[in-house]
C-alpha cells in the first residue's frame, strides 16, 4: 500500500511538472478568440454606419470589445514561444523534467529518512505525536519524579495519595498525606483522609495514630462523617459496644437525605447492637486463614522497615488475640531492637504494650479468641463498604468485599453489595463484566 501511496504522490508531481508543455491547444483557442473580437469591432462599425445603434451604445460595445481584445492578444503573445516549440523538444524537457522529479524526490529522502527504520503501530506514533507516553502509569511516575525532586510540593502529595489507597500501597499513601497536612495546612478533611491512609495501613486496626488523627479532624469539624465513623469503629475494637452505638446513632441522625453512606452506619450499628460479634459462631478454617495471613503479612513488612511503632504494636495484639504468646513475645524482642535508638518511638511501644497487657482476657480463650477474629474481619469488612459508598467505581474494591461476605456465611449481605455494586457501576460495561465474572465465580452473581 505504501508504494502505491509513493506512486501516485510522485505521478500528481510529474503531471504538475508536465502540464504547461501540453497547452498547445489551449493557445490555438486564444489565437482563435482574438480573430472573433476583430470580427466584432467591424461588424460595430457596420452597424453604426447603417444607424442601427447609437454613437453612446457603439462607443461602450467598442470599448468593451477592445479591451477583451487586448486581454486575448497579450495571453496570445505571451505563449507564443512555448506554442510554436517543437513536438521533439518539448518531449525531451518532459523527459527531463521526470528525471528531475525523481532524483530530487530520491536524494531528499536519502538525506532525511530512514529506510532501515522498523515499521512502528499506528498508537505510539500518535502518542508520541502528542507528546510522549500519556499513559497512567507513566504520568504517574513523572509524578512520582517530580514529587522526588520537588518534595515540598503539597498539592503534589494530595493528589498522589487516593491513588497510592486505590493501589494499596498504604505505606505510601501514609506519607502523602502527613505532607499534604504538614505542607497545605491542617484540614479536618485532610486529618481524616490520614487516618483512614493509617487504618489501612494497620489492616483494618484503627490504631493509636490513627485515633489521634480523627481526633485532630473533630477538633476542626465536629460533624466529620468520615472522622466519627471511624471513632466509632476504635470504639467497637476496644470492646466499648455502647460508645460505638453511641457515636453511630448520631452519626446516622445527623445524616442528610440520600446520603450514601448511612448504609454502612446503620449496618456498624445493627452489629453491635444486636450483639453479633459476641455471639458470633466459631469461626471457619477460611477465616483463620484470612487473619493469620494478616498478621503474616504485617509481620513481613515490619520485618523490612521496623520503624513503624503501631505496627509492632499491632502485630503483638494479633498474636496476643490468637492464642500465641511465644511469638508475641519474640515480636515485642525485634520491636525493642529494631526501635533501640529511638527512645521516643521505645516509650510508645511500652505504652502500648502496658495496654495489651492490662486488658481482660475473657474467658473461655476459645470463644474470646473466635470474637476477637471475627471482629478483625467485620472491622475490615465495614472499612471497606464505607469506602466504596463513597466511592463506587472502585470493581475490585467490590469484589474485596463479596468474598468476606461469602467467606462470613452472609450471603445476603453479599448479594445486597452486589446489587449496589451493579447500581455504581452502571455506566460502565467493562467493570460491570469484570464484576459479574467476579461475583460469579465467588457464587454471588448467580
Amino acid at each position: 500500500m505504501i508504494w502505491v501511496l509513493i506512486a501516485l504522490m510522485t505521478g500528481a508531481a510529474v503531471l504538475a511538472v508536465l502540464w504547461p508543455l501540453s497547452r498547445r491547444a489551449r493557445d490555438l483557442r486564444q489565437a482563435s478568440d482574438v480573430a472573433v473580437y476583430k470580427d466584432q469591432l467591424e461588424e460595430i462599425e457596420r452597424d453604426q454606419s447603417f444607424g442601427l445603434i447609437a454613437a453612446p451604445e457603439a462607443e461602450a460595445a467598442r470599448l468593451e470589445v477592445s479591451r477583451r481584445l487586448l486581454a486575448a492578444d497579450g495571453v496570445a503573445r505571451s505563449r507564443k514561444t512555448a506554442a510554436d516549440t517543437p513536438p521533439t523538444r518539448r518531449r525531451a524537457v518532459a523527459a527531463a523534467a521526470l528525471v528531475l522529479v525523481l532524483a530530487g524526490a530520491l536524494a531528499v529522502y536519502l538525506a532525511l529518512g530512514s529506510p532501515d527504520l522498523p515499521g512502528q503501530p499506528l498508537a505510539p506514533r500518535v502518542t508520541q505525536a502528542h507528546g510522549g507516553d500519556q499513559s497512567i502509569e507513566a504520568m504517574f511516575a513523572r509524578v512520582e519524579q517530580h514529587l522526588a525532586e520537588h518534595p515540598e510540593d503539597g498539592r503534589g502529595w494530595e493528589v498522589v495519595a487516593p491513588i497510592y489507597m486505590r493501589l494499596g500501597r498504604y505505606d505510601d499513601a501514609v506519607k502523602a498525606r502527613q505532607n499534604a497536612v504538614r505542607l497545605l495546612g491542617a484540614t479536618a478533611e485532610r486529618w481524616s483522609d490520614l487516618g483512614e491512609a493509617l487504618v489501612a495501613q494497620g489492616n483494618g486496626v484503627v490504631t493509636d495514630s490513627a485515633k489521634q488523627a480523627f481526633d485532630s479532624a473533630l477538633k476542626i469539624d465536629a460533624k466529620d462523617v468520615t472522622a466519627r465513623f471511624y471513632s466509632g469503629l476504635a470504639a467497637e475494637q476496644d470492646g466499648r459496644r455502647d460508645d460505638a452505638a453511641r457515636i453511630w446513632k448520631a452519626l446516622i441522625a445527623d445524616a442528610p437525605p440520600g446520603a450514601q453512606w448511612v448504609a454502612s452506619a446503620q449496618r456498624a450499628l445493627a452489629r453491635v447492637d444486636s450483639g453479633e460479634v459476641a455471639a458470633a459462631p466459631q469461626p471457619s478454617p477460611q477465616q483463620n486463614d484470612m487473619i493469620r495471613a494478616m498478621v503474616e503479612r504485617l509481620a513481613a513488612r515490619l520485618q523490612q522497615d521496623g520503624s513503624n511503632v503501631d505496627g509492632w504494636i499491632q502485630l503483638v495484639r494479633s498474636y496476643t488475640v490468637l492464642g500465641e504468646p511465644d511469638k508475641a513475645r519474640a515480636a515485642v524482642n525485634d520491636a525493642r531492637a529494631a526501635l533501640a535508638n529511638e527512645p521516643d518511638k521505645l516509650a510508645r511501644l511500652d505504652a502500648g504494650l502496658k495496654q495489651i497487657a492490662a486488658a481482660p482476657a475473657p474467658a473461655p480463650p476459645a470463644n474470646d479468641e473466635a470474637a476477637q477474629q471475627d471482629r478483625m474481619i467485620r472491622g475490615m469488612v465495614e472499612r471497606l463498604a464505607a469506602r466504596l459508598q463513597q466511592d463506587g467505581s472502585d470493581v475490585d474494591g467490590w469484589l474485596r468485599l463479596l468474598r468476606p461476605y461469602m467467606v462470613l456465611g452472609e450471603a445476603d449481605k453479599a448479594r445486597a453489595a452486589f446489587a449496589e455494586a451493579r447500581d455504581a457501576l452502571k455506566g460502565d460495561a467493562d467493570k460491570l463484566r469484570r464484576l459479574d465474572e467476579g461475583a460469579k465465580s465467588l457464587g454471588v452473581g448467580g
